[in-house]
């Protein structure tokens, strides 16, 4: 097996030049907007039936009913082996105490009472009322994703959780990921998946009740649709799609440590991304040893090769300058910085969904256990968007309030500005009240 990461020396690259030298990662142009319009206008147009024919036709699975029942749920849960009835249970502990945590600093900064001239402004956060919660599946099963989506909203106040996950060759979701919704108390499940599952929940069937905002990763299918129902439902900014990483590395870096953490990333299947940094060439050649063995000894080696065949680069910088800039220009989900010195560089990076320091923090503990939500920037999105956290359930309103005494300066400003944009009845609004205050008629 040779040749499995595609080199790019950027050494020789001028500073601002690196943009022009990284390949595309625009992979929604590889799918066609119409085939995935066309998916959303069938449901909006026959609901249920339409859910049923693309689950037959996508997922290979015929189901007569969409929704789980409560009985089904409690059936995975008992299903379910103990210890990873454990491990989530303590997942989900951890999870939340690091959302609630972030919640009161996020509550600390946010509702704010601010007094001055005589305008009083409290400013607060308001949870979503209703938001679905989308859970790949077909590939692997995703308990953990349960975990990533739901906590923070629950942490954010949100009453109603809505959650589609496509079934199983048995029609039913895996009994994990069943377990995981369980565990949170959400008992409103659904067995779709796809870009039908986003259509369902944006625009709502027979059994489908519509939500007001939707989160969860999935395949380019399911995050093109939610860019294109974007007008009915909130989004969060993030394009959720087909995972990334960024590894890098130096002389001292185990080589093995670095190839089964390219593989994390490059597991979950086609379309992803898996980059190796580093400012020595020796060290990509030992790392690319290293991965032979990984793939060959992988159950998942199909998934590997074909990750790697399409989106594996080694990545041959200047310097630790030049590794920031292109860190910044890539804008990774996820950055691994498997070098002792990673303080020279974590400082300076601004682009990145989550960023694991030292040779000893693999991207799987923020995954399953540390705390942010795995719920991710990806496609260069992390250039203007984060983690998915409390702050994507909840939606900020302002109280205004005035004082008489202080009145008079701030409607002769209001006043002067609205008559200036020839806006007379705004004027007038705070004129009249003026003379209220002054005691005229």
């Amino acid at each position: 097996m040779t040749d499995l990461l595609k080199r790019i020396d950027f050494r020789d690259c001028p500073k601002g030049g690196i943009l022009s030298c990284l390949p595309s990662l625009d992979i929604a142009k590889s799918v066609s907007r119409i085939q995935v319009q066309e998916i959303i206008e069938a449901v909006v147009s026959n609901g249920d039936r339409a859910l049923c024919e693309f689950t037959k036709q996508f997922d290979k699975v015929e189901i007569d009913r969409i929704e789980v029942t409560s009985q089904e749920i409690d059936r995975a849960y008992s299903q379910t082996e103990k210890s990873v009835l454990k491990a989530l249970e303590s997942a989900a502990e951890n999870i939340r105490e690091y959302q609630l945590a972030r919640s009161q600093f996020q509550r600390l900064g946010s509702n704010q009472v601010v007094d001055r001239q005589g305008i009083r402004v409290s400013t607060r956060r308001i949870p979503i009322e209703r938001v679905g919660i989308y859970i790949p599946g077909g590939r692997a099963r995703y308990p953990s994703t349960v975990l990533m989506t739901a906590i923070p909203a629950q942490v954010a106040g949100v009453h109603e959780i809505s959650m589609c996950v496509p079934p199983g060759p048995d029609g039913m979701p895996a009994k994990e990921t069943l377990a995981a919704a369980r565990i949170l108390g959400i008992s409103e499940v659904y067995r779709i998946g796809g870009a039908q599952a986003i259509a369902a929940m944006a625009y709502g069937t027979d059994t489908v009740k519509p939500v007001l905002s939707i989160v969860g990763p999935g395949n380019v299918y399911v995050s093109v649709a939610k860019q294109l129902v974007s007008s009915v439902v909130s989004i969060p900014g993030a394009f959720a799609g087909p995972s990334e990483v960024v590894v890098v590395c130096d002389e001292e870096t185990d080589p093995e440590y670095v190839a089964i953490d390219l593989a994390v990333q490059a597991e979950h299947g086609p379309d992803g991304k898996a980059w190796l940094v580093s400012s020595e060439s020796s060290v990509i050649q030992r790392v690319e040893k290293s991965l032979e063995w990984v793939i060959s000894n992988s159950v998942r080696r199909d998934e590997l090769a074909s990750t790697f065949a399409s989106g594996g680069y080694a990545a041959l910088a200047r310097d630790s300058d030049q590794i920031v800039e292109l860190i910044n220009e890539i804008a990774p989900e996820h950055l691994e910085l498997l070098v002792d010195n990673y303080q020279l560089i974590a400082p300076h990076v601004i682009n990145a969904g989550v960023i694991f320091c030292g040779p000893m923090v693999p991207a799987s503990i923020g995954d399953y256990f540390a705390g942010p939500s795995h719920v991710l920037p990806t496609n260069r999105t992390a250039k203007f968007a984060g983690a998915l956290s409390v702050l994507d359930f909840t939606k900020e309103t302002s109280l205004v309030m005035v004082e008489n005494d202080g009145y008079e300066p701030i409607a002769d400003i209001v006043g002067t500005i609205a008559d200036c944009e020839g806006l007379t009845a705004h004027s007038r609004s705070v004129g009249i009240r003026l003379s209220s205050v002054r005691g005229q008629p």
